[in-house]
């Protein structure tokens, strides 16, 4: 009865002396008419079915097409994943790790959701899996990317580099090539601190500072 799965028994008084009524035409007992009286709420069996076939499907991504799995959960479920911890190697993530468990209760709630990332990227390096660096031209805005030799990461996976920020780098990359970091500043409307969190990776590498040439170099 969907009157007894949401609660709706004291609600709907006369729906519910219907089906009182005929439990007890039936001889149910009053220990499970109380029961479905007092009930709040029942979480449907179709539901919970639901969820166990999606927890098998996402079971069978991990294990058989793992990077795909990986791609898909830090693209989509990853809450503090951050490009300086995460994509140059297991021991720099093992430091962070331990960094954050220095903390005790001191940890903020970024901390702990940074804590739940690190163990998954811990968990890719431990199965062999890799990140390649991020690449103005190769990198997605926000989404990570399977390529042969590992996990591209997104543009926004740079700390200081907002969704906007790198929609609008990542929109401009593929318009056509940068002549010059004062380039990438004007066509992707991106400001001198992204400019400073992109040199950080070493994301402008043989792009030149400046269009203008010298010509007495």
């Amino acid at each position: 009865m969907e009157l007894v799965r949401k609660g709706q028994a004291l609600s709907n008084p006369e729906k519910w002396a219907e089906y009182e009524a005929l439990m007890r035409e039936h001889k149910v007992p009053d220990w499970y008419i109380d029961s479905c009286r007092k009930i709040k709420y029942m979480f449907p069996k179709a539901h919970a079915a639901a969820y166990v076939m999606m927890a098998f499907r996402i079971a069978w991504f991990k294990v058989h097409i793992p990077q795909a799995y990986y791609a898909a959960y830090f693209t989509i479920r990853a809450k503090a994943f951050d490009a300086e911890f995460m994509i140059f190697g297991k021991e720099k993530v093992i430091a962070k790790l331990k960094e954050i468990e220095a903390l005790g209760n001191g940890a903020t709630p970024k901390d702990k959701d940074m804590y739940d990332d690190l163990e998954l990227v811990l968990e890719m390096y431990e199965r062999g899996y890799k990140f390649l660096p991020i690449d103005l031209y190769k990198s997605h805005a926000t989404k990570f990317l399977i390529e042969e030799e590992g996990l591209r990461p997104p543009i926004n996976s740079i700390s200081g580099m907002g969704t906007v920020a790198a929609e609008g780098l990542y929109n401009a990359a593929q318009e056509k090539p940068f002549n010059s970091i004062e380039d990438v500043k004007k066509q992707a409307k991106i400001g001198n601190a992204s400019i400073d969190s992109l040199r950080k990776f070493d994301c402008f590498k043989g792009i030149p500072e400046s269009d203008q040439m010298c010509l007495f170099g």
